[in-house]
Formats: structure tokens, C-alpha cells, sequence
């Protein structure tokens, strides 16, 4: 753009000089202007070509500096495309793995619908629901106390059966846990479809159900002499736990005055892990006591070995001190037998060269 200004310019110099020379009609200048002309063209044809050849030089740096220019944008793009195709595929194969787990969640919610359906198929049967809860009751003790700790099906001394029992030291005692499943007044008064009446009917046969399991409980369970003074009453829905622990409050005191505590899987879990804790720190108190009476006589012994040491101490010492005191004597007798054996040595030389003269 520069180069082009300059041509310009020298172009309207030329076309000015031209008119003054038509304008002046001297041949002389004519003449000379006529050189000035031809060298003038000269130059202006030079300046074409380098002007031509600069700009194609400054046109191929261009075009150079254009194409390095797309090559790397190019590379960029490609680069950009490289990334978001790789992540774009970690998103489908991410979506694809979801997809799949979601479809394995929706066989197992399918299969655990069939199981509930066929399960409460069979909690129909009151069989049926005391073997459940005893089966239940079976799993939490095992889950706790493992095998040494707990009875299933245990003849108490009044010839009833408890579904399970738990020998604890005093004051805990012996605990007996029954299994009780009042199901069939809870769905009823459960049952939306049903008329308000209707439900508060089951709701009185449900509640009569639960007094007369704590009754139950109460009067086989609790026996003077054998068990604790309380029993536990195990319910293995926690729907019916919640049920009468939020609704029912004369329940709970009832089961209170009758000495029956109510507990869901989760509340008796939690109720035999605290007994279970109770149990070991007994045994290591017990234990803790055993190995205190042990050093305390350790400390006994350690005394005597401590008397006997300072008593041994203070010999080796006197021992030393004998020692150190024979070993000064020792080196004065040397010292003398060695002053002795000098002064016999040179007499005798004395009395050897007095005989010579």
C-alpha cells in the first residue's frame, strides 16, 4: 500500500513537469525536460518491476504466513475435535454403563416385587408369620452374640417355650425374647379403601391383639428365680413398631406396667449390641482385676529384688574399694623390689672394678 502512494506520486510529478514543458515552448528545456522524461519512465518502469516483484514477494509471505496460519488452526480444530469426540464417547459409554445398571435395578425391582407379592402371600398364614419372626429373631441373635450366647426354642421352668433367651450375668439376668406378628387389624386399619368406621374397628381389635401378646408374654416369660423381672416382645415389621411407638402410647405404657419391652429388628439390634457391650466390659473388668492383683504382687517381688540389689551393690563397692587399695600396695612393692635390685646391681659393679686395681 506504501509502494502504491510513492508510485502515485511520482506519476503526478511527471504529468506537472509535462504541462510545464507544453506551457514554456523552449526547445532547450524541452530538450532537457525530454531526458528528464525518459529517465523518468526509465524509473517508473524499473519501479513497476520492483514494485511488481516486491508485491509478489510480500504477497507469497503473505500467502506463506496465511497457510501456517490455517495449518495450526486446522491442528487446533482437529486437536478440539480429537477431545470432544473423546470425551463425547466417555459420555455415551458413562450413559450406556447407566443404562445397563438401570436396567439390572429394574429386573431386581421386578423380582423383589415378585418376592413381596409372594410374600405377603404367605404372611396370610399366622403359621406362616411366627416362623418369619423367629427366623428374623434367629438372625439378629446370631448377627450379635454369634452361637455361645443365646437359646432358640428354650423350656423354661414353667413348661413354656421361649422363641429365644439370653444368659446374662446379674444384674441383667436371664432375658427372654418372644416373637409376636399382629398383622392382619394393622393392614385393615391400614387400608385406605376402607370406610373410617370400619378402620377404627380394626383399630381397637389391632390394639387388643398387641395386650393380649404383652399379656402372653408377661405371664409364661417372667419367671421368679430363672429370668429377669422383664421380658422383651419382638415385633418383626417395623412399620407395626412405628405404628405404635407414634400413635399408640397406651400401648407402650400398658407393655410398661406389664414389664414387656417393644422392640422392631432395629431397636432389638440395637438393644443386644449394648447388652453384648455390657458383657465385655464385665469380662474385661474381670480380667482388669485379675491382672491388678498380679502386679501388685510383681511390686512385692520387685521390692525384694530391689533390697537385694543396694545390698549387693554396697559389697561390690567395698569389693572395689579392697581391690583398688591391694592394687596401690601392689604397685608400691614393685616399686620398692625394683629400688632394691638397682642398688644391689651397682655394688656389686663397684666391688668388680676396685678388685681390677
Amino acid at each position: 500500500m506504501e509502494y502504491v502512494v510513492i508510485g502515485i506520486g511520482i506519476i503526478v510529478i511527471v504529468l506537472l513537469i509535462v504541462v510545464i514543458i507544453k506551457l514554456s515552448g523552449s526547445s532547450s528545456t524541452v530538450e532537457r525536460l525530454g531526458k528528464f522524461e525518459t529517465n523518468i519512465t526509465r524509473e517508473i518502469g524499473d519501479f513497476k518491476v520492483d514494485f511488481s516483484k516486491d508485491l509478489r514477494d510480500d504477497f507469497d509471505k503473505m500467502n506463506e504466513k496465511i497457510e501456517n496460519k490455517l495449518l495450526l488452526i486446522n491442528d487446533k480444530v482437529n486437536e478440539r475435535i480429537d477431545q470432544n469426540f473423546e470425551k463425547t464417547n466417555k459420555t455415551f459409554n458413562s450413559i450406556l454403563e447407566r443404562i445397563s445398571k438401570i436396567d439390572e435395578a429394574q429386573k431386581k425391582i421386578d423380582g423383589l416385587s415378585n418376592e413381596i407379592i409372594s410374600l405377603q402371600s404367605v404372611l396370610t398364614d399366622k403359621k406362616t408369620r411366627g416362623i418369619f419372626g423367629e427366623v428374623n429373631l434367629n438372625y439378629i441373635l446370631t448377627s450379635v452374640f454369634g452361637d455361645k450366647n443365646d437359646k432358640i426354642q428354650y423350656k423354661l421352668n414353667n413348661g413354656f417355650i421361649a422363641d429365644a433367651i439370653v444368659f446374662a450375668p446379674a444384674p441383667l439376668g436371664t432375658i427372654v425374647i418372644d416373637s409376636k406378628f399382629p398383622l392382619e387389624n394393622y393392614q385393615k386399619m391400614s387400608d385406605k379403601t376402607l370406610s373410617k368406621e370400619e378402620r377404627l374397628i380394626h383399630e381397637k381389635l389391632f390394639k387388643s391383639d398387641v395386650k393380649k401378646h404383652i399379656d402372653a408374654i408377661s405371664s409364661k416369660y417372667i419367671v421368679v428365680g430363672q429370668t429377669s423381672q422383664e421380658a422383651i416382645m419382638f415385633l418383626p415389621a417395623e412399620a407395626i413398631f412405628a405404628e405404635i411407638n407414634a400413635y399408640h402410647q397406651d400401648l407402650l405404657n400398658y407393655a410398661y406396667a406389664k414389664r414387656v419391652w417393644i422392640t422392631s429388628p432395629t431397636t432389638l439390634m440395637s438393644t443386644l449390641s449394648i447388652i453384648q457391650m455390657i458383657l465385655k466390659n464385665m469380662e474385661r473388668d474381670k480380667y482388669a482385676k485379675v491382672i491388678h492383683e498380679e502386679l501388685n504382687r510383681l511390686g512385692v517381688e520387685f521390692n525384694k529384688y530391689r533390697l537385694r540389689w543396694d545390698k549387693l551393690s554396697r559389697s561390690i563397692e567395698t569389693v572395689t574399694k579392697d581391690v583398688k587399695d591391694i592394687h596401690i600396695t601392689t604397685d608400691k612393692i614393685t616399686k620398692r623390689f625394683e629400688s632394691i635390685s638397682s642398688v644391689d646391681l651397682e655394688e656389686k659393679l663397684l666391688t668388680e672394678e676396685n678388685g681390677s686395681v
